[in-house]
């Protein structure tokens, strides 16, 4: 496919890196290291602030508030450690989850257990889109702390210096438009001058809807999509064709 406009958002799960490496490598390194993680870093005031963010996905006005009515049957750190693995088991995208895991895949990326994978095609079109003057950035369901981590320890290298921005589920929700319309916003851009690459046809369609234009990322091992929505296929950055020229960017 062809784009002219002036900003790449992308997706990173069966976009940039498998979806095999999230799943089999990333979400079982969090799991494994869960219990040493709270029980070593429970005072850190990281923690502090990640409790009151789960204690809110988990309806409850604070964390003491949410462990005072849990009272009895289990202590504080268990409580959040049993929701924390409940959420990991249901697939949850919860923001206080996704902050958690953040957390302990950092210690994974620093100290070189955990290295991300990323296709072969990626970095070459960050450098081509970068000498382009293209505002590149990332939307995921993964914290903006984790996906600034991923890009800074990948089997590539150091990728985090071609992205301008990182948006994660405190943005909004990956299938609502209003989402979109947000990060147009941050990119200083009309939604048009926008391109959206992902492998989930339903947060192509909310792109859209809010006016950017989208590629469809069709990886091996991505899920079967019953229908490609109507949106470009692309079997990866390479295949999507920038055009330089005249490029307006004010709203």
């Amino acid at each position: 496919m062809t784009f002219s406009g002036n900003g790449i958002l992308l997706d990173i799960e069966g976009t940039t890196s498998s979806i095999s490496f999230v799943y089999d490598v990333m979400f079982p390194f969090a799991r494994c290291e869960l219990d040493r993680f709270l029980e070593t870093r429970w005072e850190d005031s990281e923690l502090e602030a990640l409790r009151q963010q789960m204690a809110r996905d988990a309806g409850f006005d604070s964390f003491a508030d949410w462990a005072r009515r849990s009272a009895g049957s289990v202590s504080p750190g268990e409580l959040l450690r049993q929701e924390a693995v409940r959420l990991m088991d249901d697939d949850v995208k919860a923001t206080g989850l996704k902050q958690l895991q953040g957390l302990i895949w950092q210690s994974g990326f620093e100290s070189g257990e955990l290295l991300a994978h990323v296709y072969d095609d990626v970095r070459p079109a960050l450098v081509n889109w970068q000498q382009q003057n293209l505002d590149v950035r990332i939307f995921s369901s993964g914290s903006v702390q984790a996906q600034r981590l991923f890009f800074q320890h990948t089997i590539e290298g150091d990728l985090l210096g071609y992205f301008r921005g990182h948006y994660d589920t405190t943005t909004g929700p990956k299938r609502e438009p209003a989402s979109y319309l947000t990060i147009a916003g941050q990119f200083g851009m009309e939604p048009a001058q926008l391109l959206f690459v992902s492998d989930v046809t339903q947060e192509l369609d909310a792109a859209r809807e809010a006016g950017l234009s989208t590629a469809l990322c069709v990886r091996p091992g991505n899920p079967e999509t019953e229908s490609d929505g109507g949106h470009p296929v692309v079997a990866g950055l390479h295949e999507i064709r920038t055009e330089l020229g005249a490029r307006s960017t004010e709203l």
